[in-house]
Order: C-alpha cells, then sequence, then structure tokens
C-alpha cells in the first residue's frame, strides 16, 4: 500500500495532510514537514511540546496509528514537522522511514497532549533521550524565541553521530549564547548516566521546570536524580507515549444508555479553553463519551488511557478510572485524571481541562 492511494480521512476528526519535507536527520531518524491545508489551520494550531497521531498503512491490519512529537515550535517555524525514529521492530517508524516522500498525503489527527509549559518566560531545565529530544526542542525553540528566561537542555545518546538536532543545536547555541546552554551526554564516552551523576548536573537548576522525554529507563534515572537534587514535584514534567493498540480514527461509539441510567447521572461542571459547561454525566459514560455526545470538542486521541491527550483535574469530587498507568501515582494524587477512563464516583463534580 502506498500512501498515494490513501487520500480520504476515516475520520470526521482527521485531516489528510501533505508532505512538504523530508529530512534525513540521522542515519535512522527523520523528519516530516506537512502542509496543513488552509482550512484546517486553527484546528492544526499547536502548543510546544505537543504531538500528532498519524494513521500509517498495513496490510496486515488495514492501518496503525502512531503518536509522533512536533520537533517545530509554532512560535518560529512555518510548518508543523514530527521526527521519526527507526525501532527494532518497529512498524510504524520503519514504514515511515522507508516509504514517505515529499508530495505524499498522510492522514493525521489534530495536535493533543498536555507536555506544554504553563508559561514560556519560566527558566527551563530540559532533558532528552534518543528521539526524546522532538517535544524537548520543540519547547525549547519556543521558550528562546517568546520566553525571558534561561534554557538548559542536556541531551543524552549512544554516540555523536545519533545526535538528532545537532546542527539545528548548534545554531541555537550561538543565537542565544547568554541564555541557552546545552549538555551532551555521550554513551560511547561516558557509559549511561546514572542518578548521582545527573543529580549534580540538576543541583544548580533546582528551581527551573524540568521537562523529560526519553526512554523508560532514561526517565526514571532523571526522576531519581531530580528527587534527590531536591526539586519539587510540581516542577517535574515527564512525556510518555505507549503503543496505541485501538483505532483513534474511528468514529467514537457511544454507551446505549437507560432511563434508569440518565435518572442515575451525576452532575458536572467542566471547564475547558475558557468555557464552563453543565452536563448530567451517567455513570456507564466516560467524560469524553458525555462531552462528544454534546458535541463539545474535547481533547482525546486513544481513547485506551495510553496517550495522555484527554488529562484533565478533578476539582471537585470524586472519579474511578479503569485505565491509568500513564499517570504517575502523585499525578493522581494531585487530582489529574484521564478523562477517556473516568467515570463518575460521587453525585456532583467539578472537571478542568
Amino acid at each position: 500500500m502506498t500512501m498515494a492511494t490513501v487520500d480520504v480521512p476515516r475520520s470526521s476528526r482527521s485531516v489528510m495532510v501533505r508532505v512538504s519535507g523530508v529530512i534525513e536527520e540521522t542515519a535512522d531518524a527523520r523528519s516530516l514537514v506537512f502542509d496543513v491545508p488552509a482550512d484546517a489551520a486553527e484546528r492544526f494550531a499547536y502548543k510546544p511540546g505537543q504531538f500528532l497521531t498519524l494513521r500509517i498503512p498495513s496490510e496486515l491490519t488495514g492501518s496503525v496509528a502512531r503518536c509522533y512529537s512536533l520537533a517545530s515550535s509554532p512560535l518560529s517555524d512555518s510548518e508543523p514537522k514530527v521526527t521519526v525514529k527507526r525501532t527494532v521492530d518497529g512498524y510504524g517508524s520503519n514504514w515511515l522511514c522507508d516509504n514517505i516522500t515529499v508530495g505524499d498525503t498522510i492522514e493525521v489527527l489534530p495536535p493533543s497532549g498536555v507536555f506544554t509549559p504553563a508559561s514560556l518566560d519560566d527558566d527551563f531545565l530540559l532533558w532528552g533521550a534518543g528521539s526524546g529530544i522532538t517535544p524537548v526542542i520543540s519547547i525549547l525553540k519556543s521558550a528562546l524565541s517568546a520566553g525571558s528566561g534561561n534554557v538548559v537542555l542536556i541531551y543524552a545518546n549512544r554516540d555523536e553521530d545519533s545526535v538528532i538536532f545537532a546542527d539545528e543545536l548548534r545554531e541555537l547555541a550561538a543565537q542565544f549564547p547568554a541564555r541557552l546552554t546545552i549538555v551532551h551526554w555521550l554513551e560511547s564516552l561516558q557509559g549511561r548516566p546514572n542518578a548521582e551523576q545527573l543529580a549534580a548536573l540538576a543541583v544548580p537548576f533546582i528551581e527551573y521546570e524540568s521537562f523529560m522525554c526519553g526512554p523508560g529507563a532514561f526517565m526514571d534515572t532523571v526522576h531519581q536524580a531530580l528527587a534527590s537534587a531536591g526539586v519539587p514535584r510540581d516542577r517535574v514534567h515527564a512525556e510518555v507515549f505507549n503503543s496505541l493498540s485501538g483505532d483513534p480514527f474511528a468514529e467514537a461509539q457511544l454507551v446505549e444508555l437507560t432511563a434508569e441510567d440518565a435518572a442515575d447521572a451525576a452532575m458536572v461542571e467542566v471547564q475547558l479553553d475558557g468555557e464552563t459547561h453543565n452536563l448530567t454525566w451517567p455513570r456507564k459514560q466516560t467524560l469524553v463519551d458525555v462531552m462528544l455526545g454534546k458535541g463539545i470538542d474535547v481533547p482525546f486521541s486513544c481513547q485506551e488511557g495510553e496517550c495522555g491527550s484527554c488529562a484533565a483535574t478533578v476539582v471537585e469530587g470524586a472519579v474511578e478510572m479503569t485505565t491509568c498507568a500513564i499517570l504517575e501515582p502523585e499525578d493522581i494524587e494531585a487530582g489529574y485524571i484521564l478523562a477517556c477512563q473516568a467515570r463518575p464516583a460521587t453525585d456532583a463534580l467539578k472537571i478542568a481541562f
């Protein structure tokens, strides 16, 4: 199956975008630049650190869905760009690296994700390993372009040839010498970093906002390092992706409700994009289902609790969640929920996106 045969979106939420550029970043990583149709530009406005979900053809299943972080900045780059690194047995990444060319079209869901700063004027301590640099460099470029604080990047790779965006990072360091500090950690020279070594790097910047993305083992080590360095938990932000097992491009199927279900519904006040919605929330339905049923443009992607697109905060009341592995225990303790998994556990709730 070639991209030329895929020209009609399967979902009412998705858009066919043209590949306007392909950049070979390293031997096993390439960036895809997208030309978003003018009539979809508003829907594809994104925040630094967010991701896109791509529908990739498959001869076995028809298609697979994969999430890729935006490596571009909405403030300094004219077109959105995702970067894809090959992974062992990774069907989606290998297909995109082997088959995509300029002029192809691909089906994409609008930007999602909460791995994004509340303010670009903060000071940032950014952590990336391998292709985990992709959402991190989006935050880095945006903060330097529109923010006023300092940025420190600690970037771990296997060796020098594995450093994605090496030239771009050099240019940014030269352009912002007073605000940007880059520390490269090469496993070929220094071995794998441990928590004590990373804590020593973090100590001068414990007041900074930390954002991290990379393999699980790397992020576990960074979490340990930041904790031992005394960085408050609310200043630590991690991006986590799980492979999507379902099809986020399929139209949402709402649960059938009985009169008894409606009579037993909870009441919820939802704050989203500056608007307040007062809704009845049947206990069989997730919050995403309820909002979709009311025609509200709720942020979501996988509906499986695996991507974090629909993360929200419980302001009042309580919910039950079927799946919440993507959330840290501290996140749940702080009131974060996944709206695609949440069902009401109290009669009245307030939820903020």
